[in-house]
């Protein structure tokens, strides 16, 4: 399954490896660095034109690290991410899903 992060970005959620409130999480230095070094590195996609509120942090199945920053709150993310995993237990699984 896949969650909206906003704007026209989606993610699997079998890739996402935590998201994270902008402001209570960068207080810590290590995550600020965490941040830095991926903005260097090119791995930062900011899917919002407003003021930043989460970033969610990606692993793909190749284990490139992706962050996207996004206007969407920590807790509407969480929310929307067990919305949609209490669905995939509702639904049948279909041959050939792309999980």
């Amino acid at each position: 399954m896949y969650l909206h992060l906003g704007q026209e970005t989606v993610v699997r959620q079998s890739d996402i490896i935590g998201i994270f409130d902008m402001d209570k999480s960068t207080i810590s230095k290590h995550s600020r660095q965490f941040l830095a070094d991926a903005q260097k590195g090119g791995r930062v996609f900011n899917v919002s034109d407003d003021l930043p509120k989460t970033y969610v942090v990606c692993v793909d199945r190749e284990g490139t690290e992706t962050v996207y920053i996004s206007q969407i709150s920590s807790a509407t993310l969480r929310r929307r991410a067990e919305f949609i995993k209490s669905l995939s237990n509702i639904l049948p699984e279909k041959q050939g899903s792309f999980r």
